[in-house]
């Protein structure tokens, strides 16, 4: 009989769990290896590994370029086994200088323009690491940092670079993960060099010190930021918010008061291209009234031709209509999320970061000076060596030529240890007419000061520093703000000017309605029947509705207005109130207007205010924060704000008012939590707001702790009367307190 057959270790196992595990494994692998920046270099792996791989091909920059197509399949055969399109379009970006404000790869070809059309295949594009890259590689060979073994235990690879140059805020990063996001735009590192000198010298330094040196983001492609200076601050001490980014334009004059408008910069990642065919077409449907033509005259620079309808236009308001309806303006997101020393997602402030990467360079300060060390004590062992034998060189001989084992003949002879006695051995007669004593002992002088000077570096928290200063003045030298590539190029408004421009998009956008303000009440029923009512009209019994419908959405509103509906499905749908049905008969369906799919129901109905930030929570328990300006949804499609899972519901819109959250579900358990630990996001799924074994979210609503909480009903909780539904996000909570409105929602 043969050998019994083996059967394979098959073991049950739930569903649930195999597929939770293996989600988490994945999610943490797209966390850390593809989507989040490390603080300390500011790289995702792909574009470490592409300058490593880089760095080895010799393609620094005084040497020749290489094909790309070279560097490419280095990087997948040895560092990184993933697809080469997606390794060839991360090089592209590194050396594109409108993606990067100060490109890390230096390419020979055609490498993509503004108006987004591709680069050539990697076989026809050349590339080579520029100085900014060099200074993030500097000190590589000197133990400046850990290597870790490759995908296939082959080879090694640095687990982060040196980064003398602080690249996560100069060049900023973007990506998705799973369940997070991280956006950070550039900044400009002659401020960031002013703000690290101060940091420095005072560790403790206040956010708003450092806002002095750090203005705002630095792009690129130019532009004008014209943010708010308190928004700006608030910005950068969480580490979450936002920036006004617009083009920059000025009015060139023509024969008998003609004129024409000139946009000379255009915001950041916006494609030329799609900017002026989006523009185009809102010429076609009527929509910019003080507009007569667009043009592209671009050639190596940015010129977009602007034509008003009139000469008596004025420019300005002509303008605050295209910023008000194109993307001539747009907004940047900041969600400084990255990945700490330890690997660790989390969301940094901007002292933070800077910080983080300060602790970096005196890491690799040390580590450097300690391979320095290692590397004077062996060189001084074998200076010691030849003075010991040096005027004994026809000793040195003889013994060589007449032992057998002359290694340890010498080491007796002269006192000497085996490396040096191995040095001895190993050097060619040539070298042997160089040892004159003078050198040698200036050499071991030298290299003995410098151990010294070293030693004393590595006990002195000042000397240190001092030299992690020297190093930043050095890298302001090189690249800060009196050179060309480090000049500012985004302007910064200035709080008078960002008041002046306000005042200008109002009336703007009331002149874009051309639409005379007259109060309304929208009525829109159970079943989805919209219609607008003259003036301000109350609820009453005597409303009429369709045979089996009934009321359900009563709201005043004025003809100027927006009105916003949140679908089940997680998205929101925008409505001009001045283009609603009228109040005679039952109105129209609301599918008429907006593309909402037939198992779609609207949860929300509300009027837009501008600037507002907005709750969004599901029946699974999960919920974020977005800002409401974002989820404007001008198309019959609408926007796509939340994601919620098939059978799962999207119900709670509420606007962000106070310092705590409560949710309660159907369950009729309450948990009440910061608000700060609600992420906020342009789109996504969001976090677990509160657990549910059975049933799901009813109701969730942010409220001041120093105020308590209403119900439904009216009722008033104070904050000791709270204080035991006090936990943290993602708990179950406990039953509601007595008296609670049968309902289980609170106040509207």
């Amino acid at each position: 009989m043969g050998a019994p057959v083996k059967h394979d270790d098959i073991r049950p196992e739930p569903l649930a769990k195999a597929l939770a595990e293996r989600y988490l494994a994945y999610a943490l692998s797209t966390i850390t290896q593809r989507a989040l920046p490390d603080v300390r270099d500011g790289l995702k792996p792909v574009h470490r590994r592409l300058m490593h791989a880089m760095r080895l091909l010799g393609l620094n920059p005084a040497a020749g370029f290489k094909k790309c197509a070279r560097v490419v399949g280095d990087v997948i055969g040895k560092y990184h086994p993933h697809g080469d399109l997606a390794i060839y379009e991360a090089l592209v970006r590194l050396a594109q200088d409108f993606a990067l404000r100060y490109p890390l790869i230096e390419g020979q070809g055609n490498f993509g323009n503004i108006d987004g059309d591709n680069a050539a295949a990697m076989r026809y594009t050349e590339s080579r690491l520029t100085e900014v890259a060099q200074a993030l590689l500097d000190g590589l060979d000197e133990d400046a940092v850990d290597f870790r073994a490759t995908y296939d235990g082959e080879d090694e690879e640095p687990v982060v670079l040196p980064a003398a140059f602080p690249n996560l805020l100069a060049n900023g990063s973007s990506g998705i993960a799973v369940g997070m996001a991280t956006q950070i735009p550039p900044h400009n590192l002659g401020e960031l060099c002013g703000a690290l000198i101060q940091l420095i010298e005072n560790p403790s330094i206040q956010d708003r010190t450092l806002l002095k040196y750090v203005k705002g983001p630095d792009f690129p492609t130019g532009g004008i930021v014209v943010e708010d200076q308190a928004a700006i601050a608030e910005a950068y001490k969480t580490g979450r918010g936002g920036f006004r980014l617009r083009a920059r334009w000025e009015k060139e004059e023509g024969a008998r008061g003609v004129y024409q408008i000139v946009a000379t910069e255009i915001p950041y990642q916006v494609q030329k291209a799609k900017l002026i065919e989006r523009i185009a077409e809102l010429l076609e449907q009527k929509k910019l009234p003080l507009l007569d033509d667009i043009h592209d005259e671009s050639a190596e620079d940015i010129r977009i031709v602007l034509t008003p309808k009139t000469r008596t236009v004025d420019a300005d308001l002509l303008m605050e209509q295209m910023f008000r309806q194109s993307d001539l303006e747009v907004r940047v997101p900041l969600n400084l999320n990255v990945l700490n020393a330890n690997q660790v997602p989390g969301v940094m402030s901007l002292k933070q970061a800077l910080q983080a990467f300060v602790d970096h360079r005196l890491v690799v300060l040390e580590r450097r000076s300690k391979y320095r060390l290692e590397k004077i004590a062996t060189r001084l062992e074998m200076l010691e060596g030849y003075l010991a034998v040096f005027l004994n060189l026809d000793k040195v001989i003889k013994i060589i030529r007449t032992e057998d084992e002359p290694k340890p003949k010498l080491m007796k002879a002269f006192g000497l240890n085996d490396n040096q006695a191995e040095a001895i051995l190993n050097m060619r007669l040539r070298a042997l007419r160089k040892l004159e004593e003078m050198e040698i002992r200036a050499e071991h002088d030298a290299l003995t000061k410098e151990k010294k000077d070293i030693a004393k570096l590595l006990g002195s928290g000042s000397l240190k520093s001092q030299r992690l200063i020297e190093e930043v003045k050095a890298m302001d030298a090189k690249f800060g703000l009196k050179t060309k590539l480090g000049k500012r190029r985004t302007e910064i408004a200035g709080a008078r000017d960002v008041e002046t421009l306000s005042a200008l998009a109002e009336e703007a956008v009331e002149l874009a309605s051309a639409v005379e303000k007259e109060p309304i009440t929208i009525v829109c029923s159970a079943k989805l029947w919209l219609r607008a009512l003259k003036g301000h009209q109350e609820q009453s019994k005597d409303d009429k509705y369709r045979e089996g419908d009934k009321g359900r959405f009563w709201i005043h509103a004025q003809t100027t207005d927006k009105l916003m509906m949140f679908a089940t499905d997680g998205r929101f749908f925008t409505l001009d109130c001045s283009k609603l049905p009228g109040g005679r008969g039952n109105g129209e369906a609301i599918r008429t207007f907006i593309d909402l799919p037939p198992e779609a129901d609207i949860a929300v109905m509300f009027l837009h205010v501008p600037g507002r930030k907005l709750l969004l929570a599901a029946q699974s328990g999960h919920g974020f924060i977005t800002n409401e300006d974002d989820a404007i949804a001008m198309t019959k499609n609408g926007k796509r704000v939340m994601n919620v899972k098939p059978g799962v519901e999207a119900v709670v819109v509420r606007a962000i008012e106070g310092d705590q959250l409560a949710v309660v579900g159907d369950n009729r358990k309450l948990l009440i939590f910061p608000l700060s630990e609600v992420p906020e996001m342009a789109r996504g799924q969001g976090v677990f707001l509160q657990k549910y074994k059975d049933g799901g979210l009813t109701d969730a609503t942010a409220f001041t702790w120093s105020e308590g909480l209403k119900d439904e009903n009216g009722r008033s909780f104070s904050k000791s009367e709270l204080k035991e539904w006090i936990g943290d996000r993602a708990q179950a909570g406990r039953i509601v307190p007595n008296g609670w409105a049968r309902s289980r929602k609170f106040a509207p």
